[in-house]
């Protein structure tokens, strides 16, 4: 099988938050294809252990990635690691003035808990002088940030920036072979979602589409690994991106893609060449 980096070899370490479905165990299962160890973490017990059952050489350890303890004991029974998959997630929390409690919730999972892999992770990663991947799930949310769950958006924005101050610092540390990188999906049908509708919509990725547009991101040395979907294409996104950065620069509304003086606008300028 053609290698796709140094870290991703026979017998390393790799350790997926949020493995039990999803995109997560999609890419679980890929690295087990390259002949990887693999560790799934997730809150849901019974089926991580189903889900790290079915892979060749692989465990499964029920954690809750918002408790900043258990992640660091799982980091210390673990040894060496080659590839952490921060990828464990959830929604709903809602708007500015929502419940504090789904704020608590939404940040202590999508934010903290990936804080929490990259202190407990990723320090022993960088000091081995050994290949290594961190690769963090963000969102587009995080990027131009829609109306409606107003939580997630910060989450997934507050994971944006923490990846690229990671970024900065391993780049800068000497000897440092580990690299970190910004897995940003569009529309898929996760586990979360199969749990909420029965059939994927036409518009979705399968999660394994996610895990190969990662593993070409990963190969082609891409830090923000932007995933299309069957409706957006990367055009489409970049010109999104794009917008949304214009507000600040040209003192638009916020949001103004959605904004009722800039709608037409902004339809103009996606129809642009």
């Amino acid at each position: 099988m053609t290698a796709i980096h140094p870290a991703i070899a026979p017998g390393n370490l790799a350790v997926i938050t949020g493995g039990a479905d999803g995109i997560g165990l999609a890419v679980a299962r890929t690295l087990s294809e390259h002949g990887m160890r693999i560790a799934l973490a997730d809150i849901d017990r019974e089926r991580v252990l189903e889900a790290a059952a079915g892979l060749p050489d692989a465990t499964g350890h029920a954690l809750d990635v918002s408790d900043r303890t258990a992640v660091e004991a799982l980091a210390e029974g673990l040894g060496p690691v080659s590839v952490l998959m921060n990828n464990a997630g959830t929604g709903g929390g809602g708007d500015a003035l929502s419940s504090p409690e789904g704020w608590d919730r939404v940040l202590g999972t999508n934010l903290m808990g990936v804080i929490h892999g990259v202190q407990a992770f990723v320090p022993a990663m960088a000091q081995s002088g050994q290949p290594g991947l961190v690769i963090n799930t963000g969102s587009k949310q995080g990027i131009t940030t829609p109306p409606g769950d107003t939580a997630y958006n910060v989450s997934k924005a507050g994971i944006k920036a923490l990846t690229e101050g990671l970024a900065q610092t391993l780049r800068n540390t000497d000897g440092c072979k580990v690299s970190a990188h910004l897995l940003i999906p569009g529309f898929t049908f996760t586990g979360m979602m199969r749990r909420r509708m029965p059939d994927k919509p036409d518009a979705a990725w399968e999660p394994e589409q996610v895990a190969a547009r990662l593993m070409q991101g990963i190969a082609a040395v891409e830090f923000y690994i932007l995933c299309e979907d069957n409706d957006t294409t990367a055009e489409m996104d970049r010109k999104r991106i794009l917008w949304a950065a214009q507000d600040i620069a040209e003192g638009r509304p916020a949001l103004s893609r959605w904004h009722p003086d800039w709608a037409d606008r902004f339809a103009d300028w996606m129809a642009s060449a």
